[in-house]
């Protein structure tokens, strides 16, 4: 394996002393990494983990922790088998949003539907229909939820595939996600871990596709106080509901990559967060053997340095690394146990099973290893249905996700229309068909799922046209289709003879990897995909009764037609799924009357958000620098309270068929104990199991190598000829600090102490009750959402807290209770490195919007 292991470390060490040197961010180390010590619930998991891992040899260890290469098994991520001890491989498969590369799935709503819906127990159904249909095709491990990208940027590839640049909003749906998932027997997975924000530059080799000269991907500056008070946010909270892995970015972080920054893994995520399970590398996210094990990785993805390279950072490298000392067994014995205990805290040991599908091909029979075309051929894909009743789930979700931005007693329609235009591209089928797009991406019929490696194979989509067609003609109406964007002449001449038209638009975006139209990921603008602004203009300029629906990954530029005198309605619809006709049939006729509320802002121009996008090389050809502490905490919403810019639709906005009243504002004191910062140490690492002599750990005779497949176990008992690396044995502490192999009792943090943080971050300060009242004569859903005002001169305006979704009967009152816990009215204290409850005036509010908040009160003083 002829791979510069030390020397990468050497180059990463180099490469941040470079950094602070050029005044670039830095990103201090921490060391060593933490040990799980199965605290609260994860105690039982925990003593099982270590009971089996206590009886592996050190190859088996090693095995566990790195993938067999791309292409190599079954899933597009699986780990070495345990098979004396009957642990089968483990399977990993995307995505957020259902099975990618799998058949016979549901395709159901992107994540920003969710976060539309304002829904936790939407957001928990949906994730735990998702773990069936997972567990039901032998995955152990779901890549997904994310909250990475938050949405810094509006424009941002691949925010659709999380849920709201509100960090509280995202951390609620997040940890929801989380819990449905690991409720239904696998193991999920939050990523992407931490400021991966935008597609541009994320991976030095894909930027250099695109023609940029740039040696290392871009790197994300975030100050401290950002790092908690935003990005961290949601992360806690997935922590906090027990998620088994956490997977790290692509980009670096204050100029250290994500898998191996020992800042964000060792010191954020396991020592102050308490986080139990393990760390997984993105594929290809690896970037180095020793630094990227003592920084806190766990877990090698997809196993090769590149994909089908044959070599590995890990696998019999990390199994010479601790035979020669240069990591200790306590560390790789911690990275065993905290897989095998995220194993087992779900109960994946009673639902595991090999997985029944190939990803690699959908033909039923192929190679077993079919990269190489190697092993049985045999029967690969046994095409197992494992979509349950989960259409009607993903139907529900879609129409309970669609926001009514406007509604000039346009709707809800009724089916006596006599001529209704459907007008738009986006409102039929792609002509290639639904899956006719690898990873979807091209923007070809309605935009139901966007592009990447976050999405699902349809089982079918059912469009706009299709459905409403089927409720025209039950109506015994006349209805027609112009689909051709580009034909304005047939749009204008259908919208003149029809009494309403609807029109179907769209803007689509995704994963870096893929380039749709000149938009490499990330979005070239926030205006409307193929001519769909002139679309919308045509069809209003010639019908009184024009419906504008958006099918969009994020926020649309719509100042050119949203107040036209003809635009009578106007409704978000997002990413839907494969129900999406049939959901936006079901708000358009009023069988479900919208109560999603918009879980982004709505800005007039793109330069409204500030945050841009970094699009070309701005640090010469070293990595470049996208400086997210500019813009701190003030992001979307925040940014435009802060900079008084007014927004078409703000965030959190949306109507009803009905209408609602808030009423009488109580707050009440709680009891609640004093924040006292941890002190003390942790225990000393422990091993578990011994290692034994290099000869022990040699390629078994007899065994038949697969080419390309990753393997721990060594060539040689002569260390340094067994890596490969001639610089092997090596060791400088200026590359391989002291304290990165010290097991010792290691001092507690004092924000540390429980999952996702202090556990008095978590105490109820205060009660709030409001009362809601529907006073209109129909029943549905409002959302009322308290915000805080927590006072300091650089603070937001208001921050989202709380929210509910609720229904009422026409005429209904009903008695909103929540209660704010003390990490709601913090701010991270830099100097401190804690969290402190500031003496300046908090003040709550409540309403339905970011804007819209007619009861106030403030709150008394708390420490």
């Amino acid at each position: 394996m002829k791979l510069n292991w030390i020397g990468a470390v050497a180059l990463t060490a180099v490469s941040a002393a470079s950094a602070k040197q050029d005044d670039l961010a830095y990103s201090p180390p921490f060391y060593p990494s933490p040990w799980a010590d199965g605290q609260g619930d994860w105690a039982g998991a925990y003593q099982r983990a270590v009971d089996i891992v206590s009886q592996m040899t050190l190859a088996e260890k090693v095995n566990l922790t790195t993938g067999t290469g791309w292409m190599l098994d079954k899933c597009v991520g699986q780990t070495g088998s345990v098979p004396r001890l009957g642990i089968l491989s483990l399977c990993l498969q995307d995505s957020p949003l259902g099975i990618r590369f799998a058949d016979y799935n549901s395709a159901f709503p992107a994540g920003i539907n969710v976060a539309a819906t304002w829904d936790k127990t939407l957001a928990y159904l949906r994730g735990q229909a998702m773990g069936e249909e997972f567990s039901d095709k032998g995955i152990d491990i779901q890549l997904g939820p994310a909250a990475g990208p938050l949405g810094a940027h509006p424009d941002g590839g691949r925010n659709w595939e999380g849920f709201s640049p509100d960090p509280a909003l995202t951390g609620v749906l997040f940890a929801e996600t989380v819990k449905g998932i690991q409720d239904a027997g696998v193991i999920a997975t939050a990523k992407h871990y931490i400021a991966n924000e935008q597609e541009h530059f994320r991976q030095r080799p894909e930027a250099q596709g695109y023609g940029f000269n740039v040696s290392d991907s871009l790197s994300s500056t975030v100050d401290d106080k950002t790092m908690h008070e935003l990005y961290l946010w949601p992360f806690a909270d997935a922590v906090r509901a027990g998620v088994g892995a956490i997977m790290c970015s692509y980009n670096q972080i204050n100029n250290s990559y994500g898998c191996e920054n020992s800042e964000t893994l060792n010191k954020l995520l396991k020592a102050e967060l308490g986080f139990q399970g393990f760390v997984m590398s993105d594929w290809s996210a690896h970037h180095s053997g020793v630094g990227a094990a003592l920084a806190g990785m766990d877990m090698s993805m997809p196993g090769d340095v590149s994909f089908n390279s044959a070599t590995s950072f890990w696998g019999a490298n990390l199994t010479v690394g601790v035979l020669n000392g240069t990591i200790p067994q306590w560390r790789v014995d911690d990275m065993a146990v905290r897989i095998m205990a995220a194993y087992y805290k779900v109960g994946r040991d009673t639902k595991h099973t090999p997985p029944n599908f190939s990803s690699w091909t959908r033909d039923e029979y192929g190679f077993e290893h079919i990269a190489v075309s190697a092993g049985a051929y045999e029967r690969v894909n046994q095409l197992v249905d494992v979509q349950r009743d989960h259409a009607d789930l993903i139907r529900r979700i879609g129409a309970e996700s669609t926001v009514l931005l406007k509604n000039e007693d346009a709707l809800p329609l009724d089916r006596k229309e006599k001529l209704v235009a459907i007008l738009g591209e986006d409102a039929g089928s792609n002509a290639w068909g639904a899956n006719g797009c690898d990873d979807r991406g091209c923007d070809n019929g309605t935009l139901a799922m966007a592009w990447g490696s976050g999405t699902a194979n349809f089982p079918y989509l059912v469009t706009p046209e299709q459905a409403i067609q089927n409720e025209v003609l039950q109506g015994r109406g006349n209805v027609f289709a112009v689909t051709d964007n580009w034909n304005l002449k047939k749009i204008a001449t259908a919208a003149k003879q029809a009494s309403v038209s609807l029109v179907f638009v769209n803007a689509d975006s995704g994963e870096g990897y893929i380039s749709v139209d000149g938009n490499e990921g990330d979005r070239k603008n926030l205006t409307l995909w193929k001519n769909g602004d002139n679309v919308v203009k045509a069809a209003a300029n010639n019908c009184n009764n024009t419906v504008v629906i958006i099918h969009s990954v994020g926020p649309v530029l719509i100042k050119e037609w949203y107040d036209h005198p003809n635009v009578t309605g106007i409704l978000w619809a997002g990413l839907p799924g494969q129900e999406s006709g049939n959901s936006i049939a079901d708000v358009l006729y009023g069988r479900v009357n919208p109560g999603a509320k918009s879980p982004f802002t709505w800005g007039e121009t793109r330069e409204s958000y500030g945050s841009p996008l970094v699009t070309e090389a701005n640090n010469g050809n070293g990595a470049p620098q996208s400086d997210l502490s500019q813009a701190g905490v003030f992001i979307d919403y925040r940014h435009f309270d802060k900079y008084n810019e007014t927004p078409i639709y703000e965030f959190g906005y949306g109507l009803s068929y009905t209408t609602f009243k808030f009423s009488d504002l109580q707050v009440q004191q709680l009891d609640a104990p004093e924040y006292i910062p941890t002190t003390g140490k942790t225990e000393a690492a422990k091993t578990f199991g011994k290692v034994e002599d290099a000869s022990q750990y040699l390629y078994p005779e007899g065994q038949q190598r697969v080419q390309q497949f990753i393997y721990p176990w060594i060539n040689s008992t002569d260390l340094k000829a067994s890596s490969g690396d001639p610089l092997y044995g090596w060791k400088d502490e200026q590359y391989i600090p002291k304290s990165g192999t010290d097991g010792s009792a290691q001092p507690r943090l004092p924000a540390s102490g429980g999952a996702g943080g202090h556990s008095g971050l978590y105490d109820d300060l205060f009660q709030v009750s409001v009362t809601v009242e529907n006073t209109g004569d129909v029943a549905g859903y409002e959302v009322p959402q308290l915000y805080v005002s927590l006072g300091g001169p650089n603070e937001p305006k208001v921050v989202l807290r709380k929210f509910e979704r609720l229904y009422l009967e026409a005429s209904q009152q009903q008695v909103w209770t929540t209660t704010l816990t003390r990490r709601d009215l913090a701010n991270w204290d830099v100097a401190a490195q804690n969290w402190v409850i500031t003496s300046h005036t908090k003040t709550i509010y409540v309403g339905n919007s970011s804007r819209k908040l007619p009861l106030q009160a403030s709150l008394p003083h708390v420490q």
